[in-house]
């Protein structure tokens, strides 16, 4: 499938999905356009992925799929310089990757289109990302299918209302923060039992890694499988007392809420 595709921003999490876009032969090299401030961020972008570049955001604007990956901040000002140049292209799919930013935000400063909002994670870098898309009313069937195989490139998708899109940046979106000082914590666990500092990275990572996969590929309850690790009297259940005792349950849980909390607050300012 080949489409005009358009990158308003070209960051991390932009270059993130076009890389796969490309890779996925989503779209090809030549009808990709990333607008981006920085010169030599757009040197670098065309010379790694062959992609066209501008510095002007109306020509990316002009794609039959517009990706919107700029810092929220800067909505106003960027849809104020496409109000200027003509705005979206007719029946063009946006895609808004934009924390926080509601659709309601996002049709006030670009005006009615179809849109989708998007919540990916950081592991989409490498291709394992979690995306939750919620779409505005104008957005067609087939519209949200196309976003749907956008995100699939670059891990799995979900659709959900938007009222829930702050529970989910508390979760998938922070998560990928809360499960790395889990790792680095396993980690330090067996440093203190007296492991190298290399191998007990080594352990915990893998630990972590070989955990998820087996839970998503078995379809078991993470509590099953606790149970088939924990022998009585054994050295799991001991530790698992330890977890308990310390709270690990209840802190997860108050982390998510607390970072739905804060998405709330920032998408109200």
């Amino acid at each position: 499938m080949s489409v005009r595709f358009g990158s308003i921003g070209g960051g991390v999490m932009g270059e993130a999905l076009l890389s796969r876009l490309i890779a996925a032969n989503f779209c090809a090299p030549e009808s990709v356009l990333v607008s981006e401030p920085s010169a030599e961020r757009r040197e670098f972008l065309q010379q790694r992925y062959g992609v066209g570049v501008t510095a002007d955001n109306s020509e990316a604007a002009a794609s039959d799929i517009v990706l919107l990956a700029v810092k929220p901040q800067v909505l106003e000002l960027v849809a104020v310089d496409l109000a200027a140049k003509g705005g979206l292209k007719p029946g063009a799919l946006l895609l808004s990757i934009l924390a926080g930013v509601s659709l309601g935000r996002l049709r006030e400063a670009l005006g009615k289109a179809a849109m989708v909002r998007a919540m990916p994670n950081l592991p989409l870098t490498v291709g394992e990302g979690m995306t939750a898309i919620a779409s505005s009313a104008e957005t067609t069937p087939a519209q949200i299918q196309q976003a749907k195989e956008i995100f699939s490139a670059v891990g799995q998708v979900v659709e959900v209302p938007e009222s829930l899109m702050d529970a989910v940046t508390g979760l998938s979106g922070s998560g990928p923060a809360f499960v790395a000082i889990a790792i680095e914590a396993l980690a330090d666990g067996g440093v203190k039992a007296g492991l190298p500092r290399g191998i007990a990275s080594q352990l915990a990572l893998q630990t972590v890694l070989g955990t998820a996969k087996l839970l998503q590929e078995s379809g078991w309850h993470p509590a099953e499988l606790k149970d088939r690790v924990t022998s009585p009297g054994g050295t799991t259940i001991a530790g698992v007392a330890e977890l308990e005792k310390g709270g690990l349950r209840s802190a997860l849980i108050s982390a998510v809420d607390k970072a739905y909390e804060r998405s709330r607050e920032l998408g109200r300012s």
